[in-house]
């Protein structure tokens, strides 16, 4: 991943709908239908999309078309390489030790 991938991933959940949306859609197992999340977070449909087609250019978020509706789900891959490329050189290169839930993993 580069600076602007990353820049341009990061800007698309700086905002608190999207930022919801996003971790809605993380914590899901299956794909989530676009009512179902208006109505999860009381997000009207309007906003819903334009925050929807944000995440989606930042490739944070996949979407399938299954006849009129519209399912969509976390882009687990571009997800983890952003984490990986925010912690590539955390704690001077050497690798954290894992932590345990609730903790920081840097021991800074």
């Amino acid at each position: 991943m580069n600076e602007q991938v990353a820049v341009t991933a990061l800007s698309a959940i700086a905002h608190e709908g999207r930022l919801a949306i996003f971790r809605l859609l993380v914590q899901s197992a299956d794909a989530v239908a676009a009512g179902d999340i208006a109505a999860a977070l009381a997000i009207p449909a309007s906003t819903l999309s334009f925050h929807l087609k944000a995440l989606q250019q930042a490739g944070l978020i996949v979407v399938r078309q299954e006849g009129r509706f519209m399912y969509y789900s976390p882009n687990r891959e571009a997800f983890n390489s952003l984490l990986a490329y925010l912690t590539e050189n955390c704690c001077g290169g050497g690798g954290c030790p894992i932590a345990h839930q609730g903790e920081s993993r840097c021991q800074a």
